[in-house]
């Protein structure tokens, strides 16, 4: 931490409490947020931190994601999808498209008059992307796109999508590029509907169609076709390391909101915090969240010196992720009865927990990948 990072953990926290955390209930009866959400964000120079400030981001690190990410988590919300607009998609963009590319569709994300989102999962094919169906099949100076996308966070709201489709299924691995498609190509992308998740009530996580989809050659990410795979791989550590992220932020949001609780909290005669298993499962949380911090501000730190590898990048994932799961249970369990009531902070982040272990790569995909570098 340094005074920058310190002075934008200070806005991103007003931010939230003001733009974000009263509307919780609203968000999560239109399962998404409201649009105008993402262009005052962008008015305060929130989106694209880490992108460089010629493209009209923050000219930051990741160490100014991660600042935003703790607040949204610090402030209980998972409805604003901006974790996959500005520290995925965002980069994407930033590593792979062509100067043009980069000046045509970064500053859009940036100011917020673009939402971005990642088209991956398909009905058929989750962690493992060599098994997509989606094609792009090139005809003269276009691609034609068809398939179907779920579980696509920003679906709806989305403006630009990276497709990750087929350019010759043929080849495997090799034959999958990245397209970028924008709203208002032909035959434009149809929006299925808004999933009705477990947790995560506010997020707009939708299903997409390509129905004959033509996007110029030109959107193609990447000087040839594929190497989508290669892309997808180089960014996935990010991805991981996001979820980490918002993991860790999660498990010390779940101790605070616990202790707060059991020090207020009475029951026969003393407040809930006086009772030993109370004292002992919470010094249990709390070992917790210190390990757990250690791991992801290591993980970090390695990052922005450019030094994070996939094994680790998946340890941080499965990791942080099964630990959130384990110590917000166990504060629910503190709660009582109480903890399992909506309008408390704990039971939504209980539900909200659950899928951690299971996007951006399920955590036996993790341990999978770590015990091959072994």
């Amino acid at each position: 931490m340094d005074s920058d990072l310190d002075q934008l953990r200070r806005l991103a926290r007003a931010f939230m409490e003001k733009e974000v955390a009263p509307h919780r209930e609203r968000f999560a009866e239109q399962k998404q947020v409201d649009r105008d959400l993402w262009r005052r964000a962008g008015d305060l120079g929130l989106l694209c931190l880490s992108i460089p400030e010629a493209y009209g981001g923050g000219g930051g690190t990741f160490a100014h994601e991660a600042v935003l990410l703790e607040e949204q988590a610090r402030a209980g919300d998972s409805a604003w999808g901006n974790s996959v607009h500005s520290g995925i998609v965002a980069h994407y963009l930033n590593s792979y498209g062509s100067e043009e590319q980069k000046r045509r569709w970064l500053p859009k994300l940036a100011s917020g008059e673009y939402v971005g989102a990642i088209a991956m999962t398909e009905p058929g094919a989750g962690s493992d992307l060599q098994g997509i169906r989606t094609k792009a099949v090139r005809e003269g100076d276009e691609y034609v796109i068809n398939g179907s996308k779920t579980f696509i966070t920003n679906g709806v709201q989305a403006d630009l999508v990276i497709v990750v489709a087929k350019t010759d299924p043929a080849q495997g691995a090799q034959g999958i590029s990245l397209i970028v498609a924008e709203s208002g190509a032909e035959n434009d992308v149809r929006r299925g509907r808004v999933l009705d998740k477990v947790g995560m009530k506010g997020q707009d996580t939708a299903e997409l169609f390509f129905d004959d989809v033509r996007v110029p050659v030109a959107n193609l990410l990447g000087e040839q076709e594929g190497l989508g795979f290669v892309q997808l791989m180089q960014q996935l550590p990010q991805e991981r390391l996001i979820i980490g992220v918002c993991c860790i932020a999660g498990i010390e949001a779940a101790v605070d909101v616990t202790l707060k609780y059991v020090k207020e909290r009475t029951a026969f005669g003393k407040e809930l915090i006086k009772f030993q298993n109370t004292r002992f499962k919470l010094a249990e949380c709390a070992t917790e969240a210190a390990v757990t911090r250690a791991f992801i501000d290591e993980c970090i730190e390695k990052h922005l010196r450019g030094e994070l590898d996939v094994p680790t990048a998946a340890m941080a994932k499965w990791w942080a992720s099964d630990r959130l799961g384990k110590v917000v249970d166990e504060c629910v369990q503190l709660f009582g009865g109480y903890g399992y009531m909506n309008e408390y902070p704990i039971a939504r982040a209980w539900s909200d927990a659950r899928v951690q272990r299971i996007y951006g790569g399920t955590n036996e995909i993790m341990k999978e990948i770590i015990a091959r570098s072994l």
